[in-house]
């Protein structure tokens, strides 16, 4: 082993794009100030963020010896008695909204939830792709026991709710049909293993 691999090495910094050191470790603060601040940097992605952020992500913003799990805990805590919550979907984490403001919002906002409003034809095909995806349209008919239209999936489609899959072993190779993760954000869904059970 030479004398030079024997030397520590000096801990690597991030660089931002216009070239400052973001400090993660932040070894002038004492313990608990530094816990804070790494609290609010997780807090501020969250709120910068319209899609949920993963544990990796949340992991650049804290020094390497931090709990990203603890730290969202703790602040799961300071929310308690907020009217948002900081919660797990689609394998991240989101700032949203509590479920019992849903009223006062559309109250105030008139947000009638246009876009995301379904029909009962569009959530019973929904709920089919998800259960039964990658699925075709030759496995919806199956399903439901006639075509499903192709306006009706465009619709879920523009929505963002459902994506092309991969092709299917059939004569022709169809396109499938998958859930998106818009899909599991909307219907509040860590993973699709969440999904309710169905007898």
């Amino acid at each position: 082993m030479t004398f030079a691999s024997k030397r520590k090495r000096p801990k690597e910094k991030d660089v931002s794009a216009r070239g400052d050191v973001f400090d993660r470790e932040l070894e002038d603060l004492a313990q608990e100030l530094r816990w804070r601040e790494w609290m609010g940097r997780i807090e501020a992605v969250l709120f910068a963020s319209a899609t949920p952020v993963g544990r990796e992500d949340l992991s650049r913003v804290v020094g390497q010896g931090a709990s990203v799990d603890m730290l969202i805990e703790d602040i799961q805590v300071e929310l308690v008695g907020r009217s948002y919550e900081l919660a797990e979907v689609a394998g991240g984490w989101m700032l949203r909204t509590k479920t019992q403001f849903a009223d006062a919002i559309r109250a105030a906002a008139e947000l009638g939830d246009q876009t995301l409003a379904f029909t009962e034809n569009e959530m019973g095909v929904l709920c089919a792709i998800a259960y039964y995806q990658p699925i075709d349209r030759a496995g919806l008919k199956d399903i439901f026991g006639k075509d499903v239209s192709r306006d009706l999936l465009a619709r879920l489609r523009f929505k963002d709710l459902i994506a092309s899959g991969p092709r299917a072993p059939r004569p022709g190779a169809p396109h499938t049909f998958v859930t998106t993760e818009t899909f599991l954000v909307v219907f509040d869904l860590p993973s699709l293993r969440d999904l309710p059970d169905f007898t």
